[in-house]
This record gives structure tokens, sequence and C-alpha cells, in this order.
């Protein structure tokens, strides 16, 4: 069995198994929907909601080690009320993670153009660390994936609400609010509509999206890609519109102080925020369909970081600098509702309809997020089963559409019905520290590799011999200790669960099993 558990495959036999005509994948993809699938990935939730809870944190009711971020323990051995937002420092947040995605992507752009199969982590791992350590990675991204759909699933719901505000249609809250609420529910004025807890309800326009977005995929991916340029466009323009028309509105007060928790609150600002670009992991998730992987995915890769870099930036120096960075505890959508407080103003009714352009761009940048999200849950999937981890009916491909069907299929329940049922901000985490697990393992992989195989053709390769790759692990691993310690509870409970599952099932069904 250990033979097994470090059994490696070959890229020239990743590669040979991606073409066998009854598992191959349509090639239809190039550079720019590959930058648009990341962009459409990485300007979505992040930018409009989960912003808000980076900037200002958040309180508990009491103080908790299990509440308190892992390096903030470590350091104080004190027990916190929540985490400390980075205030208006949240720009420099985003330049820190930008920086270490960018490490990071650099990696992926060498593995993807070495590998272009689908999987991302998951594969490049089988080929450079052994199947047990690609199990453990492909179970992680699944938890990724589900996690951060599920999460902006109930974004999107809360923005629909929003939304039918503007127009002053108000449906019943039992069916756009999830059936399980911790906190309860208020309305706009702080009334009580439901006691924490259960109560009799469903989110159905999170449900709905999902499953929407779900037969989108099942029909192809030229077809995702084609809706998902014209949402990414449409949320670009939103973006801009909304960085220049609020500039005569910015108060340089509210930027003062500019780092009010200092380094820790900025650490655990870029931490709350990180899984949001994970866009660019998605970009490799597509590497079979593309039609020049070799060129096409750094590109892809690179072109995504900058592009939403710049536009997240710009959004949070002007959101930081409209509404004081303490006004956003709890908010979950705080662009808009920083629109909405300026429209009220005097002077401020032309804002009135910049929520509107901007309140529209949020749900298609959701949307196209929940699109790309899905497209890499399921090819992880699909690449599981293809190696015999999964059940085979998961890699089984459409035969007119060329697409993993079923894989898609049980993707989209998996995600849309939890978002229906319960609150799940907390998966925001869970999705943070599988992101930054995989990144670990990824880069890690470079090194592996390049020792094990020097003499392989990369058509792209990190500089800087392996300064880069070590770099990006060890911050990685610095973002990872600005997240609670309960979530790395629930992390290390989710690989468990997994572990149980490649011990009794996968590793005997593995095509490096023996026979029995």
């Amino acid at each position: 069995m250990p033979t097994q558990l470090l059994a490696r495959k070959s890229i020239d036999k990743l590669i040979r198994d991606s073409e066998d005509p009854g598992h191959a994948l349509k090639k239809t993809l190039g550079p720019w929907s590959l930058t648009a699938l990341g962009i459409g990935a990485v300007i979505g939730s992040g930018i409009f909601t989960v912003i808000g809870t980076a900037i200002s944190g958040e309180q508990f009711d009491t103080s908790s080690m299990l509440n308190t971020p892992l390096a903030s323990f470590l350091i104080t051995h004190t027990a916190l009320a929540g985490r400390p937002g980075a205030g208006p420092a949240i720009a420099i947040s985003m330049v820190m993670v930008a920086f270490v995605c960018a490490l990071t992507g650099l990696c992926y752009a060498e593995l993807a153009s070495m590998i272009p199969i689908a999987g991302s982590a998951y594969t490049y791992t089988y080929a450079t660390l052994g199947e047990l350590i690609a199990w453990i990675i492909g179970w992680d991204l699944i938890l990724e994936y589900a996690g951060s759909n599920m999460s902006v699933s109930v974004g999107f719901a809360a923005h629909v609400v929003d939304l039918l505000d503007w127009f002053n249609l108000h449906p019943s809250a039992k069916w756009i609010s999830p059936a399980y609420l911790p906190s309860g529910l208020q309305d706009f004025a702080g009334n009580n509509i439901y006691n924490p807890g259960w109560h009799f309800g469903f989110n159905i326009p999170a449900f709905l999206i999902v499953m929407l977005l779900t037969v989108v995929l099942v029909r192809g991916i030229r077809e995702s890609a084609s809706t998902n340029n014209m949402m990414v466009a449409f949320k670009l323009i939103a973006i801009l519109i909304f960085v220049f028309s609020v500039i005569s509105f910015i108060h340089p007060s509210n930027w003062h102080p500019f780092m009010p928790n200092g380094w820790s609150g900025v650490l655990t600002g870029g931490s709350i925020i990180f899984f949001t670009y994970i866009g660019f992991d998605s970009v490799s998730t597509a590497a079979e369909e593309c039609r020049n992987p070799q060129r096409d995915l750094p590109i892809g890769i690179i072109a995504t970081l900058v592009v939403c870099t710049v536009l997240y930036v710009s959004v949070a120096v002007c959101l930081t600098g409209l509404v004081p960075w303490r006004s956003m505890v709890g908010d979950a959508a705080p662009v808009v509702n920083a629109l909405k407080k300026l429209s009220l103003l005097p002077g401020g009714h032309p804002l009135y309809w910049i929520r509107l352009i901007v309140l529209l761009g949020a749900l298609m940048g959701m949307i196209s997020s929940i699109l790309v999200y899905q497209i890499g849950q399921s090819r992880v999937w699909f690449s599981m089963s293809r190696d015999g981890l999964l059940p085979k009916v998961f890699s089984r491909v459409h035969p007119l559409f060329r697409t993993p069907a079923f894989s898609t299929w049980v993707a989209g329940f998996v995600v849309a019905l939890p978002s229906g049922l319960f609150d799940i901000g907390t998966l925001a985490d869970l999705s943070n520290i599988g992101t930054l697990f995989a990144f670990v393992l990824v880069s890690v992989g470079v090194i592996v590799l390049r020792l094990r195989e020097p003499d392989r053709h990369r058509s792209f390769v990190v500089p800087g011999g392996f300064i880069i790759p070590v770099l990006s692990v060890i911050f990685c691993f610095l973002l990872m200790a600005g997240l609670p310690i309960i979530t790395w509870y629930r992390f290390i409970i989710w690989l468990v669960i997994g572990l149980f599952i490649y011990f009794f099932y996968s590793r005997h069904r593995s095509e490096f099993a023996k026979p029995r």
C-alpha cells in the first residue's frame, strides 16, 4: 500500500487519457475567454459583499478561542470576541493578497502549460506528489468550490431582495431567506422578523440561480463562456461607473485612521477576502478545453490577477472614502447600501440611478462567479472519477454536448439545496483555508517536478529558480494563520472524512490498486 499512496501519474499518460474519445472534452477556449472566466470568478462576491466584512471585521457576543485568528492566539494567548477589520487599509490587504496570488499564479502557469488537463491542482499534485496527496487536494477543492458557491448564492439572493426593494416590491420573507438563521432576521428598521434558529422557508433566489446555471453548463462550455463574457463586460462597466461617479462624494476624513487595527487587521482582512481571488485557479481547471493551453493559460492567469487587483483596490479606496469603515459591520451588500445612504442626502439623487446600475452589475458579478466555480467543481469530480478515485459515473460525458453532465448536475444540487436552507457565512473561511492549502501544494509541486523532470519542456517557466515557489508557500501559510481556529478544526474534520473515503473506497478502485 505505501507504494500506491506515493504512486504518480506520468504527465504523458495524463495527456493520453485526456485524448481518449470517450472522455475527451471539446477544445474551444482562447486567451480572451480564459481571462474572462478568471475575471468572472474573481470580480463577484468579494467586491460586492465580503469586502464589508474584510473592512469592518466581525464581532461576537463573547470572547472565544475558536473565533480568534490562529496567529493572534499564538502571539497573545488571548481569546478575542471576533476578528479585527482592516479599515481603510483594506487596499493594502488586497495588494498583499494579489502579491501572494501572483506568486502562486506563476506556479500554476508553469504546471498548467506542462499539464494541460482538467482538474487543476488535483491533476498537478497527482503528477508530482502522488495519489494520496492528490486525493487530499481533490477533496479539498470540492470543499473550496462548493463553499464558495454556497456563500455567493446566498449573497446573490440578498442582492435580489435589494433589487426588488428598489422597485418597491417586498415578497414574503419566508421565500427569500434561508430556513436556518443563526442570528435571526431583521428588517431595515431593525424589527425582528424571525428569531434565531429554524423557520418555515426556503431561499428560492439562491436555489434557482444555481440550477439555471447548471442547465447552461450542461449544454456546453462554449455557451457557458459566451454567457460569462457578456456578464463580465456588464459588471466591469458597472464597477467603472461606480468608481467615477462617487469620486466627488468621497470624504478623506473617512480614511483616518488609515490602519485602525494595525497589521493584524490588514492580515485578517486579506484572509477574509482571499477566496474571491480563486478565479485564476478556475482558469487552470479549464485547461483541457483550451485550443492552445501552453500559450493561453499563462496569459489568462496573469491577466486575471492584474485586471482584478486594479479594480479591487479602486473600489476599496472609494468605498472606505464614502462611509465610515465601522458602518459596514454585518453588511452583506456594503457597496449598494453605501450608495443608498448617500442617495438620500442633499445632492445625492443621481446616485439613486447609479445604485441600480451597480446593483445589476453586482448580480451579474455573482452569476458569473457561480458559473465559473461550478465549472471548476464539476471538472475536479470529472478528473477524480476518470482516475478511479470516484465512481465512474462522474466522468461520463454527454454524447451530444461533450460536457461532464452527471458531475455538473450533482454539483448543481450539492450547492443549490444548502444555499436554499442555510445561512453559510462561515463557509467563506472554509473556502479560504482550502484555497490556500491547494496553493501550497501547487507551489511545492513546481519544486518537485523541477527536481524529478528537469529536462521536460516547459512553455512557461517561473523566473528566479526556487525563490518564488518557496515565497508562495510561506505567504500562503501566513494568510492561513489569519483565519479563526474553528476554521482549522472544521478543515481537519473535512480532511479526515476524505481520508476515510479514500482508504475504504478510492484506493481499491484506483488504476494503481493491485488486483484483488
